[in-house]
Formats: C-alpha cells, structure tokens, sequence
C-alpha cells in the first residue's frame, strides 16, 4: 500500500500486523524452549542433555531452535534462572525490609529460605525448578550461573549480612562452612520435596509453607550448632 511502508502480506486476516503476530510466536516459542530445557535438566542433568534434544523435545523443526533464540547452552540455563530469579528476589527484598536491622536470627534465615520455597508453591504440581536447581550446583562448568545470580542479588547480599550480625561470636571460617551446609541443605531438600508433591500422594498433600517452616528451624540449629574446631 502506497507509502505506509507495510506490506499486505505483513497483515493477516484479524488484521494484526504480521510483525507483532512473529514476535508473539517468537515468545511462544522461547517459553516453550525454557520449559522443556528445565524440565529436562531437573530430570536427566546438563550434562546428558544437548541443544538438539531441546529443541526436538519441544516440537521444533529446526534442530538449532536453541542457538537461534539463545545462544550456547550456558545462555539457555542463565535464561532459566533469570526466568525465576525476579520473582524470589522481590520476595525476599519485601521481607529484608520488613526486618529492617533486626539481629534475630530466625529473621535472617527466613528471608533466605522463605522466598525460594514460596516461589516454588507458584509452579504447581508438577515443577522441576527445584531439581534444576541441584542439578546445576552439581554442574562443574554451569555453576558458576548461580553464583553470578548471587552476586548481582541486594537482597541476598542484605539477606548473609543480616545473617552475619545475628552470629557475631561465630568465627570466619565455621561461617563460612555453615553457609555452604545450609545452601546444601536447602537446594537438596526442596528438590527431594519437589520429587515428592510430583508423585501426588493424596496421604500427603504438598505443603511448601511446612516444607519452608521445617527448613527454617533445622537452619536455625545447624548456624546455632556448638563450634569444636581448635
């Protein structure tokens, strides 16, 4: 059509211009990609699992659907947790600050786990998020993802200095060893959790807030744990 610079083939038939309708299919599409990739993760590792099996898994014809629209396999995981991260961290920024400068520790070690186990309530039943999660940290060439995740977190970062004031008289280096312990912990039991609500047993419904709360005070025991080191 003279001078409105679009084309009519650019247009289909409801009248939406084709240009919004192939960005559209493009975010379908990016979705789809994440979803299979995470669940395929959760369930076979990073390792095993190749771009090709991703886009295949998720009926794409064009075996490098995955490069197309990400890159290389490490720009697929980082696209995963970014697809999460936003959510946990606005959790976890309005509870540091509904703490303010407490030096309680419970408060502290709820706002670290909390945000993670209510954002994996969200998923439904079943969610994989929580299994690629460990299967990542297990990961020795993708896991520093999650450390560059961490890095980039203020509330996170509020979050271990909250953690730090409440345990004033605990030495550097036990610190720093609960602290892997405790992400250890949490990463492993919420994907054991997970694995569980996805087996739906109706004598045990999934609870995330009792998962959370049970997660919570085994923390506070293991930080408060007596020090023997020499």
């Amino acid at each position: 059509m003279g001078g409105s610079g679009i084309d009519s083939s650019d247009i289909d038939s409801s009248g939406i211009d084709g240009s919004g309708t192939r960005s559209a299919r493009t975010s379908a599409t990016r979705e789809a990609l994440l979803s299979v990739a995470e669940r395929l993760y959760a369930e076979e590792g990073l390792h095993t699992v190749s771009n090709r099996h991703v886009s295949e898994a998720a009926g794409q014809g064009n075996n490098a659907a995955v490069a197309y629209h990400f890159g290389s396999k490490a720009d697929l995981v980082r696209a995963i947790v970014d697809r999460h991260s936003g959510a946990v961290e606005e959790t976890r920024t309005e509870m540091v600050e509904h703490v303010g400068e407490s030096e309680r520790l419970e408060d502290w070690v709820s706002c670290l786990i909390r945000p993670y186990t209510d954002h994996l309530a969200t998923l439904g039943v079943p969610s994989w998020y929580g299994r690629f999660n460990v299967q990542l940290l297990a990961d020795p060439s993708l896991r520093t993802i999650v450390y560059e995740q961490a890095t980039d977190s203020v509330a996170l970062r509020s979050t271990l200095d909250g953690l730090d004031r409440s345990l004033p008289n605990l030495p550097l280096d036990v610190r720093r060893a609960r602290r892997e312990m405790v992400r250890s912990l949490m990463m492993h039991v919420c994907a054991e959790k997970e694995l569980e609500f996805s087996q739906q047993h109706p004598e045990r419904p999934p609870s995330w807030a009792d998962c959370g709360t049970d997660l919570i005070d085994a923390t506070v025991g293991l930080w408060r744990a007596p020090v023997s080191r020499r």
